[in-house]
């Protein structure tokens, strides 16, 4: 069974990697996944995870939002997590996307390295988070907000209740 969004998705990465020259077997090493699970995404025949879109992106050298062709009220959801592309705004410095996230009470988003110079912000809407990157570690509550370097191993926690925040990430070009 397949689905358009994974169709699309899939597609996307099959373009970038053959636009750089990778091999499937070279990307998926790469990314630190299956060869047999990248020609499933690139088919449309599995859905990415959050954690798999975000291990090709290093490789593929692309913010996250290019994955999902920058189509605003693209959705990617792992368990306990949902993200949204509210926006995405591209200039010849630097590519900007705007997630809404949607995280249960005590579920944890760990993220490897981003690519060199890319930075994260977080504005809480509803209910608290606590972000490790790092060495460091932020709490933010409603209405709080932080910035922190993302090219290093970052992970934010809902704290107490479920959590609703925006996102923004910038990748520098």
């Amino acid at each position: 069974m397949t689905s358009q969004p994974g169709i699309a998705v899939g597609a996307r990465i099959r373009a970038l990697r053959t636009e750089r020259g990778l091999s499937l077997s070279a990307l998926a090493a790469a990314a630190g996944i299956g060869k047999g699970s990248l020609s499933e995404l690139e088919t449309g025949r599995r859905n990415p995870t959050l954690d798999t879109l975000y291990a090709l992106t290093g490789p593929l050298g692309v913010p996250l939002a290019s994955l999902v062709d920058f189509r605003e009220g693209s959705v990617v959801a792992d368990d306990g997590f949902e993200t949204v592309l509210l926006h995405t705004e591209r200039t010849a410095a630097a590519t900007s996307e705007v997630w809404l996230l949607r995280v249960d009470a005590g579920v944890t988003r760990t993220s490897d390295a981003h690519a060199p110079g890319v930075v994260e912000q977080l504005m809480v809407l509803t209910g608290s988070c606590r972000v490790d990157y790092g060495d460091e570690s932020v709490e933010i509550t409603v209405g709080g907000h932080a910035a922190w370097p993302a090219d290093v191993h970052h992970r934010y926690t809902a704290v107490g209740t479920d959590l609703k925040a925006i996102n923004v990430i910038v990748t520098p070009t």
